[in-house]
């Protein structure tokens, strides 16, 4: 249960902050936050991150359980701000497309959604988040 306690509060803590800091910004509560993907700070960060600093801590930084831990968390804080975020970037661009073709033929297409990944700033929040998380854990 220790190795699970961490991740899922670090999860938990960045989700709150996630939906506090749109409120604030939008001036609206909208709890569809909690389950898209994008935005500050990054939980699925904030996740690995703590099950990272877990593993570490109660199984040490020299074995195996860290070792894959460590690379998992890369894995998923490099898919969160790189491949993620360009098919986000991709998507304004189609969107941007569909909103000429409306004008110029009336065809009219679903926009695709565009906030899928996270900046740098957003994925290093969130393993902040889950580090001192797993620290305090």
């Amino acid at each position: 249960m220790r190795f699970l306690l961490a991740p899922l509060v670090a999860w938990a803590f960045a989700q709150a902050a996630k939906l506090t800091l749109y409120s604030i910004r939008q001036h609206r509560l909208n709890l569809r936050v909690l389950a898209e993907t994008g935005g500050m700070p990054s939980s699925h960060s904030a996740i690995v991150m703590g099950l990272t600093t877990a593993v570490g801590k109660y199984s040490g930084l020299t074995s195996a359980p860290f070792a894959i831990a460590l690379i998992f968390t890369f894995v998923v804080m490099y898919d969160a701000a790189g491949l993620r975020r360009a098919a986000g970037r991709q998507a304004e661009v189609l969107n941007r497309l569909v909103e000429d073709l409306v004008h110029m033929r009336g065809v009219q297409e679903a926009r695709l959604r565009e906030l899928l990944g996270h900046t740098p700033t957003e994925v290093l929040v969130g393993a902040v988040i889950g580090f001192v998380v797993g620290l305090i854990l």
